[in-house]
């Protein structure tokens, strides 16, 4: 329908379920009281009862509870109604958290309103919780707030639905005509005013219908089988932070979450925001998760000197990374360069590494007999790592259009068909660079968004390519570094990930791993290419969750 572009979601029955009403009868039934009798106890002199006070914020939920139990009892007494010694309705506020869970389906379309440019809002009445659950309303909020553009308790306010004053309330907040707004609830009266205002309402009895009538209203598809675009993280919507491991050198991080750190550390030509789609959903699963901009990237520090960009010295600055936060063991997960990193931190400080896990980066064997450049000149999939050598070159390519830069770095395995002369990693000393022969303008891949463009563009044209590039002038002092521990194992849990379709990083070259990590397992991600975390990041998200977080690691390794 057109003009509509503000939705409100109810919580609890809508995006929270089952809801409060649920969590009521489902007492009852195990307490053998008669139907409705602890709604009506609950729900007793309407606004003025003690449930209205507590969504206005007047009294908390230990004091809700108590008066709550005194009417119950009495109610009962004088109903010849039998309660237990032990009863208490805060059973049932324990079983809205407990059992009851995110609606994803529904939390699925609020995000999807987004992406489509509408306004979205919880309006939701709800008490102050003093409670020994009070943890797990508080997770419930804080891992929907990213998702939705406003969100409004009535505890905080002073008014409740279904109060008229609150619907103008929330109107006024998003800037909003009635005309324009969609509301969604699960009980009937607090629609009833929203309509009289002019709002269109949505009974939320069960989730598919409701999304079939919220689709009328909209005209955007949500019941549909397709992969579904998560709320990423942003610039805006994390902490930044800034460490300094050694005098003038400092790494720039952002993080989400509590928990056991997790580092997620990205390639070449990267960044944190790399890791956008993880850091939600990881931070969700119970992780203090901190992305970093690695050394020679956006807002971390750019030495100029090739040697500062070992592996032995990277390495070296993220245990120092970890020693400035207080932090003694961390999760590490890297992609790319990142990969190679993580391997390396594993190998050589296995006492700060709980769990190691690489997107498309093997864990390569080391020959003491054969030195890196050497075996990098004898792969033709490699050439583009030797015109990386001198530097100048390849900065003055790269840096002279960065849109077009990463326009053709960041192809889907689709793109890669269907932009003639595009990314190829062979040849490109014969053909004087990496982009020779690539169109002027390709076509942007639909990984990306116009923002996203914008922000890879923003931090190259701010630190450059030369430290990016000078991870790969130090393939000899690695190769020395690693033949120092060539009969060693990596002995912490690990997690390879393998991509179908990476050109240049075949799955193929994992072969044999488990000889050199014993505790390893395997994730495969199918018609995938080389930018795991964005191509395709539900399943990526899912074999990190499974695999780095499992019973096996999660027991011994991830968790205080």
């Amino acid at each position: 329908m057109a003009g509509k572009r503000f939705v409100l979601f109810d919580l609890g029955g809508v995006l929270l379920t089952p809801g409060m009403q649920a969590a009521i009868q489902r007492l009852e039934e195990s307490l053998y009281l008669p139907g409705g009798f602890l709604t009506k106890v609950i729900l007793k002199n309407g606004s003025d009862g003690h449930f209205a006070q507590a969504e206005r914020g007047q009294i908390p939920l230990s004091k809700l509870i108590a008066e709550l139990n005194h009417d119950c009892k009495t109610s009962a007494d004088e109903s010849d109604i039998k309660l237990p010694e032990s009863f208490s309705l805060e059973q049932a506020f324990h079983n809205l958290y407990e059992v009851g869970g995110i609606n994803k389906p529904m939390l699925e379309a609020a995000v999807t309103l987004r992406s489509h440019g509408y306004k979205t809002c919880i309006l939701t009445n709800n008490w102050v919780d003093d409670g020994p659950n009070r943890s797990l309303s508080a997770k419930f909020i804080s891992s929907l707030y990213r998702h939705f553009d406003l969100i409004v308790e009535s505890c905080r306010i002073g008014m409740r639905k279904p109060e008229k004053q609150i619907y103008e309330y929330v109107l006024s907040k998003l800037q909003a005509k009635p005309g324009e707004t969609i509301f969604l609830d699960d009980i009937g009266a607090n629609l009833k005013p929203a309509r009289e205002l002019g709002i269109s309402t949505v009974l939320v009895k069960d989730t598919d219908t409701a999304l079939k009538e919220l689709q009328e209203l909209t005209g955007i598809q949500f019941t549909e089988k397709k992969e579904f675009t998560p709320t990423p993280a942003t610039p805006e919507n994390v902490t930044h932070g800034f460490v300094t491991i050694k005098p003038g050198m400092k790494l720039h991080f952002v993080e989400m979450g509590s928990g056991p750190a997790l580092c997620l550390c990205h390639g070449f030509p990267e960044s944190w925001y790399s890791w956008r789609y993880q850091i939600p959903a990881l931070a969700d699963a119970g992780y203090r998760v901190i992305a970093l901009d690695m050394q020679g990237y956006g807002d971390s520090s750019s030495p100029a000197d090739i040697e500062e960009y070992t592996q032995k010295e990277i390495c070296k600055g993220l245990v120092l990374f970890l020693d400035k936060l207080g932090i003694s063991q961390a999760t590490f997960i890297g992609h790319d360069w990142g990969g190679a990193a993580v391997w390396n931190m594993a190998l050589f400080f296995p006492e700060r590494v709980r769990a190691v896990a690489s997107l498309n980066t093997p864990f390569f064997t080391v020959d003491p007999a054969v030195k890196a450049m050497e075996r990098i000149k004898a792969n033709p999939l490699f050439d583009y790592q030797i015109y990386f050598q001198e530097p100048g070159v390849a900065e003055s390519e790269l840096e002279g259009n960065p849109e077009r830069t990463f326009k053709l770095f960041f192809q889907s395995s689709g793109d890669q068909k269907k932009i003639p002369g595009g990314l190829r990693t062979k040849g490109v000393r014969e053909r004087g660079g990496l982009f020779v022969g690539a169109p002027e303008d390709p076509p942007m891949s639909k990984m990306l968004t116009e923002s996203d463009l914008r922000f890879y563009v923003t931090q190259f044209k701010k630190s450059g390519f030369r430290g990016p590039l000078n991870w790969y002038r130090n393939m000899d002092r690695n190769w020395e570094w690693a033949v120092t521990a060539h009969n060693w194992k990596i002995l912490v849990p690990a997690l390879m990930v393998t991509a179908e379709k990476d050109p240049v990083l075949l799955p193929v070259m994992t072969k044999g791993m488990e000889d050199l990590i014993p505790n390893l397992s395997r994730g495969h991600v199918d018609a995938c290419g080389h930018w795991t975390q964005m191509e395709r990041f539900p399943l990526t998200r899912t074999l990190m969750e499974r695999e780095v977080c499992n019973p096996r690691v999660t027991s011994s390794f991830c968790r205080d």
